[in-house]
């Protein structure tokens, strides 16, 4: 009988997706397991997380559909929203612009996706506007669709007034606004802990930074907040999922044993699990900028506000930490490196990196 593998623990800063099930999840999963129930989603557990969905976001008309992924999650929410001769305007390092392969132009039959820069990952309701009217002919894609993504690929977070103004932007000129929330549980969480402006009340809920704001739909990341193999596309506005379901459908995106999507849904979201992760996953980025910050030689590239740290290291620095076993990526240029944080991080994972750290940039 082959030995078992040995164990690593090397790759706690390459990605939040290379956590396992949180425990919430996994125990609901248990629980899904048990019997014969019906399928496609017409289960109890589907009807439960559905129900606890609109409650967390206090939307009880919203919509609501599980896939697998954020790939076919954000696709598939795009193509809803367009024709082919649309146009999407997203960031230039938006998640579908750089990192799906194609799919969003692939499941709207050819939308183009049109990008804009901005500091620290994040659009300017100026810029947006600059680019929907800069062609507003028939011989180009007519602009269609807003896309945000919260939080940013640079771990920065908009605010519930800037996602306020891009919404307004994009309504005044017909646009719809969709929201790729990969990363949704660690900005409801860095939002729930921020006072409101003039410093007054409680943070927002994620009602506040998400319909009210003008968001029509959302793709709300399961996998990288603990789950597995879960999304939820939520349409604020019931009218643009009509036959949603169908495009899943045809889409490889509807379940048969849907269960065990929704299931681990329905263990997140009862006792709030989602965003006591997401907390504990920003707060141990806080804790591990905190430590690079006192490290002499260590320039970090933006100011974490979620639960990554982006930070430029020597060419060097990075082979070492690299042969001792710690997996990160190259992200910003030649020397920019993010280091990911998730809801099992460990301070003394942070310890040990940084004692790897030190002793790489002294060698």
């Amino acid at each position: 009988m082959p030995a078992s593998p040995t164990l690593r623990h090397d790759y706690h800063f390459a990605s939040d997706n290379t956590s396992g099930i949180c425990p919430e999840a996994w125990s609901a999963l248990t629980q899904a397991n048990q019997g014969r129930v019906p399928s496609y989603g017409t289960d109890d557990w589907t009807r439960r997380a559905c129900d606890l969905i609109r409650e967390v976001f206090e939307k009880p008309d919203a919509e609501i559909f599980f896939v697998f992924n954020g790939t076919s999650a954000n696709s598939l929410a795009l193509a809803s929203l367009c024709q082919s001769y649309h146009s999407v305007i997203c960031h230039d390092f938006a998640h579908v612009e750089v990192d799906e392969c194609g799919a969003p132009e692939f499941f709207s039959n050819g939308t183009k996706l049109l990008t804009a820069t901005g500091a620290n990952g994040k659009l300017a309701p100026e810029t947006v506007e600059r680019l929907i009217l800069k062609r507003t002919d028939i011989h180009f894609p007519k602009a269609r669709v807003l896309s945000i993504t919260q939080s940013t690929e640079w771990a920065t977070v908009y605010s519930r007034e800037e996602i306020s103004a891009l919404s307004a932007v994009a309504k005044r000129h017909g646009l719809a606004v969709h929201m790729d929330g990969a990363r949704f549980a660690n900005a409801a969480a860095a939002l729930a802990a921020r006072p409101r402006a003039g410093g007054k009340g409680e943070g927002h809920s994620p009602a506040d930074f998400t319909w009210r704001a003008g968001v029509d739909v959302l793709c709300f990341g399961g996998t990288k907040n603990g789950m597995n193999t879960t999304e939820a596309v939520v349409f604020f506005n019931p009218e643009l999922a009509k036959e949603f379901d169908y495009r899943c459908k045809q889409a490889g995106q509807l379940a048969s044993k849907m269960r065990f999507l929704s299931s681990q849904w329905v263990g997140m979201l009862e006792n709030g699990a989602w965003l006591r992760h997401g907390a504990h996953a920003n707060a141990m980025t806080q804790r591990l900028a905190s430590a690079l910050r006192a490290l002499p030689g260590i320039k970090l590239l933006a100011e974490p506000e979620v639960n990554a740290v982006f930070v430029e290291l020597a060419p060097e620095v990075a082979r070492r930490l690299q042969e001792k076993g710690w997996h990160f990526y190259n992200f910003i240029g030649a020397h920019g490196y993010r280091l990911m944080c998730s809801w099992d991080t460990r301070a003394e994972d942070i310890e040990s990196f940084i004692v790897d750290l030190r002793a790489a940039l002294s060698a």
